[in-house]
Protein backbone atom coordinates (compact mmCIF):
# COMPACT_ATOMS: atom_id res chain seq x y z
CA UNK A 1 0.00 0.00 0.00
CA UNK A 2 1.40 3.42 -0.98
CA UNK A 3 1.51 6.41 1.63
CA UNK A 4 -1.51 7.38 2.78
CA UNK A 5 -2.94 10.66 1.71
CA UNK A 6 -3.54 13.36 5.22
CA UNK A 7 -5.76 16.42 4.13
CA UNK A 8 -6.92 19.13 6.24
CA UNK A 9 -10.44 18.63 6.22
CA UNK A 10 -13.86 19.93 7.88
CA UNK A 11 -16.49 17.34 9.54
CA UNK A 12 -19.82 17.38 9.77
CA UNK A 13 -22.54 15.34 10.71
CA UNK A 14 -26.03 14.83 8.64
CA UNK A 15 -28.65 12.86 8.81
CA UNK A 16 -28.44 10.04 11.33
CA UNK A 17 -25.29 10.23 12.16
CA UNK A 18 -23.21 10.07 9.19
CA UNK A 19 -20.13 11.64 9.19
CA UNK A 20 -19.29 14.40 5.62
CA UNK A 21 -15.84 15.60 5.01
CA UNK A 22 -15.34 18.85 2.93
CA UNK A 23 -11.33 19.08 1.57
CA UNK A 24 -9.01 20.25 -1.33
CA UNK A 25 -6.98 17.34 -2.91
CA UNK A 26 -4.55 17.43 -6.02
CA UNK A 27 -7.25 16.37 -9.03
CA UNK A 28 -4.47 13.65 -10.51
CA UNK A 29 -4.76 11.77 -6.77
CA UNK A 30 -8.34 11.57 -6.70
CA UNK A 31 -8.81 8.12 -9.13
CA UNK A 32 -5.96 6.53 -6.32
CA UNK A 33 -7.87 6.80 -3.66
CA UNK A 34 -11.67 6.51 -5.55
CA UNK A 35 -12.80 3.87 -7.89
CA UNK A 36 -15.86 3.97 -10.50
CA UNK A 37 -18.86 1.58 -9.81
CA UNK A 38 -20.08 0.54 -13.00
CA UNK A 39 -23.39 -0.49 -13.63
CA UNK A 40 -23.46 -4.03 -14.87
CA UNK A 41 -24.85 -7.66 -13.67
CA UNK A 42 -23.25 -10.37 -12.19
CA UNK A 43 -22.69 -14.03 -13.59
CA UNK A 44 -26.21 -14.38 -11.77
CA UNK A 45 -27.91 -11.55 -12.83
CA UNK A 46 -27.96 -9.26 -9.97
CA UNK A 47 -27.07 -5.70 -10.77
CA UNK A 48 -23.78 -4.28 -9.63
CA UNK A 49 -22.82 -0.33 -9.46
CA UNK A 50 -24.22 2.84 -10.80
CA UNK A 51 -21.77 4.98 -12.90
CA UNK A 52 -22.62 5.22 -16.65
CA UNK A 53 -19.64 4.90 -18.86
CA UNK A 54 -17.43 7.40 -19.53
CA UNK A 55 -18.56 10.07 -22.09
CA UNK A 56 -15.38 10.31 -24.15
CA UNK A 57 -16.46 14.04 -25.59
CA UNK A 58 -17.09 15.06 -22.11
CA UNK A 59 -13.93 14.07 -20.55
CA UNK A 60 -11.63 15.71 -23.49
CA UNK A 61 -13.40 18.61 -23.33
CA UNK A 62 -12.85 19.20 -19.73
CA UNK A 63 -9.01 18.27 -20.40
CA UNK A 64 -8.75 20.83 -22.54
CA UNK A 65 -9.88 23.13 -19.86
CA UNK A 66 -7.62 22.03 -17.69
CA UNK A 67 -4.58 22.23 -19.67
CA UNK A 68 -5.04 26.06 -20.19
CA UNK A 69 -3.05 26.43 -16.68
CA UNK A 70 -4.74 29.40 -14.67
CA UNK A 71 -8.23 27.87 -14.70
CA UNK A 72 -10.94 27.46 -11.98
CA UNK A 73 -12.79 24.04 -11.25
CA UNK A 74 -14.64 24.73 -7.81
CA UNK A 75 -17.37 22.08 -8.60
CA UNK A 76 -16.65 19.45 -5.93
CA UNK A 77 -16.33 15.91 -6.48
CA UNK A 78 -18.45 13.52 -4.20
CA UNK A 79 -17.14 10.58 -2.88
CA UNK A 80 -18.61 7.96 -0.59
CA UNK A 81 -15.89 6.70 1.58
CA UNK A 82 -15.80 2.60 2.63
CA UNK A 83 -15.14 3.50 6.74
CA UNK A 84 -11.85 3.07 6.36
CA UNK A 85 -10.78 6.48 6.58
CA UNK A 86 -9.19 8.02 9.38
CA UNK A 87 -10.30 11.60 11.29
CA UNK A 88 -8.03 13.86 13.77
CA UNK A 89 -9.37 16.84 15.30
CA UNK A 90 -7.48 19.73 15.59
CA UNK A 91 -6.85 20.61 19.22
CA UNK A 92 -8.75 23.31 21.35
CA UNK A 93 -12.21 23.93 22.20
CA UNK A 94 -14.30 22.11 20.00
CA UNK A 95 -16.94 24.77 18.58
CA UNK A 96 -20.38 23.74 18.06
CA UNK A 97 -21.45 22.57 14.31
CA UNK A 98 -18.50 21.48 12.15
CA UNK A 99 -14.88 20.51 12.99
CA UNK A 100 -11.71 21.26 11.69
CA UNK A 101 -8.99 18.25 11.77
CA UNK A 102 -6.67 16.19 9.31
CA UNK A 103 -7.86 13.61 7.59
CA UNK A 104 -6.36 10.36 6.31
CA UNK A 105 -7.04 7.89 3.22
CA UNK A 106 -5.02 5.12 2.80
CA UNK A 107 -4.14 4.54 -0.51
CA UNK A 108 -4.31 0.93 -2.20
CA UNK A 109 -2.07 0.18 -5.29
CA UNK A 110 -4.21 -3.52 -6.55
CA UNK A 111 -6.80 -3.61 -3.83
CA UNK A 112 -10.54 -2.02 -3.42
CA UNK A 113 -9.87 1.64 -2.86
CA UNK A 114 -11.06 3.65 -0.13
CA UNK A 115 -14.02 4.94 -1.84
CA UNK A 116 -16.37 5.14 -4.75
CA UNK A 117 -17.13 8.48 -6.54
CA UNK A 118 -20.77 8.95 -6.18
CA UNK A 119 -20.92 12.39 -8.81
CA UNK A 120 -17.99 13.51 -10.63
CA UNK A 121 -16.82 10.64 -12.73
CA UNK A 122 -16.26 12.30 -16.00
CA UNK A 123 -14.42 15.04 -14.13
CA UNK A 124 -12.30 12.69 -12.33
CA UNK A 125 -10.93 10.99 -15.54
CA UNK A 126 -9.66 14.18 -16.98
CA UNK A 127 -8.33 15.55 -14.06
CA UNK A 128 -6.27 12.23 -14.07
CA UNK A 129 -5.03 12.86 -17.34
CA UNK A 130 -4.55 16.74 -17.60
CA UNK A 131 -0.91 18.07 -17.44
CA UNK A 132 -2.40 20.57 -14.83
CA UNK A 133 -2.06 17.84 -12.62
CA UNK A 134 -1.01 20.20 -9.17
CA UNK A 135 -4.88 21.88 -9.35
CA UNK A 136 -6.64 21.59 -6.30
CA UNK A 137 -10.11 20.77 -6.38
CA UNK A 138 -12.77 20.34 -3.82
CA UNK A 139 -14.29 17.43 -2.44
CA UNK A 140 -17.38 16.46 -0.67
CA UNK A 141 -16.97 12.61 1.01
CA UNK A 142 -19.04 10.71 2.79
CA UNK A 143 -19.32 7.37 4.89
CA UNK A 144 -21.61 5.63 2.98
CA UNK A 145 -20.44 1.33 3.29
CA UNK A 146 -23.46 0.40 2.01
CA UNK A 147 -24.25 0.24 -1.78
CA UNK A 148 -27.97 1.14 -1.30
CA UNK A 149 -27.13 4.50 0.53
CA UNK A 150 -24.39 5.23 -2.47
CA UNK A 151 -27.03 3.98 -5.22
CA UNK A 152 -29.47 6.47 -3.03
CA UNK A 153 -27.21 9.57 -3.27
CA UNK A 154 -26.00 8.38 -6.46
CA UNK A 155 -29.88 9.02 -7.69
CA UNK A 156 -30.26 12.24 -5.48
CA UNK A 157 -27.21 13.87 -6.44
CA UNK A 158 -27.44 13.27 -10.50
CA UNK A 159 -31.44 13.95 -10.62
CA UNK A 160 -31.58 17.03 -11.50
CA UNK A 161 -28.94 16.72 -14.36
CA UNK A 162 -28.80 15.15 -17.94
CA UNK A 163 -28.81 11.55 -16.32
CA UNK A 164 -29.82 8.95 -18.51
CA UNK A 165 -33.71 8.23 -17.53
CA UNK A 166 -32.92 4.16 -18.61
CA UNK A 167 -29.86 4.72 -15.57
CA UNK A 168 -32.24 5.63 -13.52
CA UNK A 169 -34.92 3.47 -14.15
CA UNK A 170 -32.88 0.62 -14.15
CA UNK A 171 -31.57 1.32 -10.32
CA UNK A 172 -34.80 2.45 -8.78
CA UNK A 173 -35.60 -1.41 -7.88
CA UNK A 174 -32.58 -1.96 -6.08
CA UNK A 175 -32.92 1.16 -3.55
CA UNK A 176 -34.79 0.61 -0.71
CA UNK A 177 -34.91 4.43 0.86
CA UNK A 178 -37.23 6.98 0.54
CA UNK A 179 -37.06 7.85 -3.06
CA UNK A 180 -38.56 11.25 -5.18
CA UNK A 181 -42.05 11.54 -5.24
CA UNK A 182 -41.94 12.46 -9.63
CA UNK A 183 -39.20 8.86 -9.46
CA UNK A 184 -41.84 6.80 -7.69
CA UNK A 185 -44.12 5.66 -10.23
CA UNK A 186 -40.94 4.47 -12.14
CA UNK A 187 -40.05 2.02 -9.71
CA UNK A 188 -42.63 -0.89 -9.69
CA UNK A 189 -42.60 -1.07 -13.65
CA UNK A 190 -38.74 -1.09 -13.16
CA UNK A 191 -38.79 -4.05 -11.29
CA UNK A 192 -41.47 -5.83 -13.28
CA UNK A 193 -39.04 -4.86 -16.14
CA UNK A 194 -36.26 -6.77 -14.66
CA UNK A 195 -38.37 -10.28 -13.90
CA UNK A 196 -39.35 -10.36 -17.38
CA UNK A 197 -35.49 -9.72 -18.65
CA UNK A 198 -34.51 -12.19 -16.22
CA UNK A 199 -37.38 -15.24 -16.19
CA UNK A 200 -36.78 -17.91 -18.41
CA UNK A 201 -40.45 -18.73 -18.60
CA UNK A 202 -41.07 -14.91 -19.67
CA UNK A 203 -41.48 -14.07 -23.12
CA UNK A 204 -39.32 -11.43 -22.83
CA UNK A 205 -36.41 -13.43 -21.69
CA UNK A 206 -33.20 -12.25 -22.85
CA UNK A 207 -35.12 -9.34 -24.70
CA UNK A 208 -34.88 -6.25 -22.94
CA UNK A 209 -32.04 -3.49 -23.81
CA UNK A 210 -30.93 -2.56 -20.12
CA UNK A 211 -28.35 -0.16 -19.70
CA UNK A 212 -25.89 -2.67 -17.38
CA UNK A 213 -25.96 -5.03 -19.94
CA UNK A 214 -25.96 -3.61 -23.37
CA UNK A 215 -22.56 -4.59 -24.28
CA UNK A 216 -23.45 -8.28 -23.36
CA UNK A 217 -26.59 -9.48 -24.35
CA UNK A 218 -26.82 -9.80 -28.16
CA UNK A 219 -29.92 -10.98 -28.00
CA UNK A 220 -32.50 -7.87 -26.89
CA UNK A 221 -34.55 -6.01 -28.92
CA UNK A 222 -37.14 -4.06 -26.97
CA UNK A 223 -35.69 -0.71 -25.43
CA UNK A 224 -36.80 -0.96 -21.22
CA UNK A 225 -38.21 2.60 -21.11
CA UNK A 226 -40.82 1.36 -23.72
CA UNK A 227 -42.07 -1.12 -22.07
CA UNK A 228 -41.41 0.47 -18.56
CA UNK A 229 -43.66 3.23 -20.14
CA UNK A 230 -45.89 0.74 -21.51
CA UNK A 231 -46.93 -0.47 -17.51
CA UNK A 232 -46.38 2.80 -15.84
CA UNK A 233 -49.82 3.86 -18.07
CA UNK A 234 -51.36 0.93 -16.99
CA UNK A 235 -50.91 1.24 -13.36
CA UNK A 236 -51.65 4.94 -13.32
CA UNK A 237 -54.57 5.01 -15.53
CA UNK A 238 -56.90 2.37 -14.76
CA UNK A 239 -55.71 -0.16 -16.91
CA UNK A 240 -55.09 -4.25 -16.23
CA UNK A 241 -52.48 -3.56 -13.76
CA UNK A 242 -54.00 -0.76 -11.89
CA UNK A 243 -56.49 -3.62 -10.38
CA UNK A 244 -53.15 -4.66 -8.37
CA UNK A 245 -52.47 -1.44 -7.11
CA UNK A 246 -52.75 -1.65 -3.24
CA UNK A 247 -54.15 -4.86 -2.61
CA UNK A 248 -52.14 -6.48 -0.25
CA UNK A 249 -52.29 -6.78 3.10
CA UNK A 250 -50.23 -4.29 4.16
CA UNK A 251 -51.38 -1.62 1.16
CA UNK A 252 -48.11 -2.40 -1.02
CA UNK A 253 -48.75 -3.24 -4.55
CA UNK A 254 -49.38 -7.10 -6.22
CA UNK A 255 -46.10 -7.55 -8.06
CA UNK A 256 -46.80 -11.30 -8.55
CA UNK A 257 -50.10 -10.56 -10.16
CA UNK A 258 -49.23 -7.89 -12.32
CA UNK A 259 -46.17 -9.98 -13.41
CA UNK A 260 -48.68 -12.72 -14.00
CA UNK A 261 -50.78 -10.41 -16.24
CA UNK A 262 -47.99 -9.56 -18.07
CA UNK A 263 -46.98 -12.76 -18.73
CA UNK A 264 -49.96 -14.19 -19.75
CA UNK A 265 -50.75 -11.08 -21.88
CA UNK A 266 -47.67 -10.89 -24.19
CA UNK A 267 -47.33 -14.99 -24.06
CA UNK A 268 -50.07 -14.97 -25.97
CA UNK A 269 -48.69 -11.79 -28.33
CA UNK A 270 -45.38 -13.94 -28.66
CA UNK A 271 -47.82 -17.40 -29.85
CA UNK A 272 -49.83 -15.15 -32.41
CA UNK A 273 -47.40 -13.46 -34.02
CA UNK A 274 -44.42 -15.79 -34.24
CA UNK A 275 -42.89 -14.28 -37.07
CA UNK A 276 -43.01 -10.76 -35.82
CA UNK A 277 -41.32 -11.63 -32.17
CA UNK A 278 -37.76 -11.09 -31.35
CA UNK A 279 -36.97 -9.51 -34.08
CA UNK A 280 -35.32 -5.77 -34.17
CA UNK A 281 -37.43 -2.75 -34.62
CA UNK A 282 -35.76 -2.54 -38.16
CA UNK A 283 -37.51 -5.36 -38.94
CA UNK A 284 -40.62 -5.75 -36.64
CA UNK A 285 -42.49 -2.59 -35.34
CA UNK A 286 -44.19 -5.08 -33.01
CA UNK A 287 -41.11 -4.89 -31.12
CA UNK A 288 -40.58 -1.54 -31.73
CA UNK A 289 -41.19 1.59 -28.89
CA UNK A 290 -44.58 2.18 -30.71
CA UNK A 291 -45.55 -1.47 -30.99
CA UNK A 292 -44.92 -2.59 -27.46
CA UNK A 293 -46.58 0.79 -26.16
CA UNK A 294 -49.50 0.38 -28.28
CA UNK A 295 -49.77 -3.16 -27.27
CA UNK A 296 -49.75 -2.03 -23.74
CA UNK A 297 -52.81 -0.18 -24.45
CA UNK A 298 -54.88 -3.19 -25.97
CA UNK A 299 -53.44 -5.27 -23.31
CA UNK A 300 -55.44 -3.01 -20.76
CA UNK A 301 -58.80 -3.73 -22.85
CA UNK A 302 -58.78 -6.93 -23.04
CA UNK A 303 -56.89 -8.60 -20.04
CA UNK A 304 -60.08 -7.00 -17.36
CA UNK A 305 -62.65 -8.83 -19.49
CA UNK A 306 -60.93 -12.11 -18.37
CA UNK A 307 -61.52 -11.99 -14.69
CA UNK A 308 -64.33 -14.98 -15.06
CA UNK A 309 -62.75 -16.76 -18.18
CA UNK A 310 -61.66 -20.49 -17.00
CA UNK A 311 -58.59 -20.20 -19.52
CA UNK A 312 -57.55 -17.13 -19.40
CA UNK A 313 -54.34 -17.49 -21.81
CA UNK A 314 -56.57 -19.39 -24.22
CA UNK A 315 -59.28 -16.87 -24.30
CA UNK A 316 -56.07 -14.00 -24.65
CA UNK A 317 -54.73 -15.66 -27.61
CA UNK A 318 -58.11 -15.89 -29.31
CA UNK A 319 -58.86 -12.37 -28.73
CA UNK A 320 -55.46 -11.45 -30.44
CA UNK A 321 -56.17 -14.04 -33.48
CA UNK A 322 -58.82 -12.45 -34.40
CA UNK A 323 -57.33 -9.09 -35.10
CA UNK A 324 -53.83 -10.60 -36.51
CA UNK A 325 -55.10 -10.40 -39.75
CA UNK A 326 -55.40 -6.95 -39.23
CA UNK A 327 -51.52 -6.21 -38.25
CA UNK A 328 -48.71 -4.96 -40.39
CA UNK A 329 -45.76 -5.31 -38.02
CA UNK A 330 -43.16 -6.77 -40.58
CA UNK A 331 -44.55 -6.28 -43.73
CA UNK A 332 -47.51 -4.66 -45.70
CA UNK A 333 -49.43 -1.16 -44.97
CA UNK A 334 -51.54 -0.17 -41.69
CA UNK A 335 -54.53 0.77 -44.09
CA UNK A 336 -56.88 2.81 -41.38
CA UNK A 337 -53.16 4.96 -40.87
CA UNK A 338 -52.21 5.13 -44.39
CA UNK A 339 -48.32 4.22 -43.04
CA UNK A 340 -46.47 1.67 -44.25
CA UNK A 341 -45.93 -0.67 -41.69
CA UNK A 342 -41.68 0.32 -41.63
CA UNK A 343 -43.40 4.02 -41.05
CA UNK A 344 -44.84 3.78 -37.75
CA UNK A 345 -42.10 5.62 -35.19
CA UNK A 346 -42.29 6.37 -31.86
CA UNK A 347 -44.06 9.65 -31.53
CA UNK A 348 -46.94 10.08 -29.76
CA UNK A 349 -49.49 10.89 -32.48
CA UNK A 350 -48.34 7.52 -34.12
CA UNK A 351 -48.55 5.65 -30.97
CA UNK A 352 -52.08 7.02 -30.38
CA UNK A 353 -53.18 6.50 -33.83
CA UNK A 354 -51.86 2.51 -33.69
CA UNK A 355 -53.24 1.89 -30.18
CA UNK A 356 -56.76 3.63 -31.19
CA UNK A 357 -56.85 1.08 -34.11
CA UNK A 358 -55.65 -1.79 -32.15
CA UNK A 359 -58.58 -1.39 -29.63
CA UNK A 360 -61.38 -0.18 -32.44
CA UNK A 361 -60.52 -3.90 -33.98
CA UNK A 362 -60.60 -5.71 -31.02
CA UNK A 363 -64.20 -4.03 -29.69
CA UNK A 364 -65.45 -4.73 -33.49
CA UNK A 365 -64.45 -8.90 -33.35
CA UNK A 366 -65.37 -8.73 -29.61
CA UNK A 367 -68.91 -7.43 -30.90
CA UNK A 368 -68.99 -9.85 -33.83
CA UNK A 369 -68.41 -12.84 -31.00
CA UNK A 370 -71.42 -12.04 -28.88
CA UNK A 371 -74.08 -11.73 -31.97
CA UNK A 372 -73.11 -15.08 -32.80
Amino acid sequence: MAEPLSLRAVRAEQGEGVDVYSFFMRGSDVLRIADISRVHRDEVDELKGFQRKEIQNHVTGIVEYLDRGNVIFPNAIILAFQGNIDFKQSRGPSPDGPVSGTLTIPVHSSERKAAWIVDGQQRAFALSRTINEDIMVPVVGFVAPSIDVQREQFILVNKAKPLPKRLINELLPEISAEIPADLRPAKIPSELCNLLNQDPKSPFYKLIRRMSDEDTNTTAVVVDTALINAMKQSINNYGALALYKNTTSDGSADVEGMYRVMCVYWSAVKKVFPEAWGLKPQESRLMHSAGIQAMGVLMDRIMPRMHQTANVADEVEKCLRRISPYCSWTDGTWDSLGLQWNEIQNLPRHIKALAEYLVQIDFAESQRQVQK
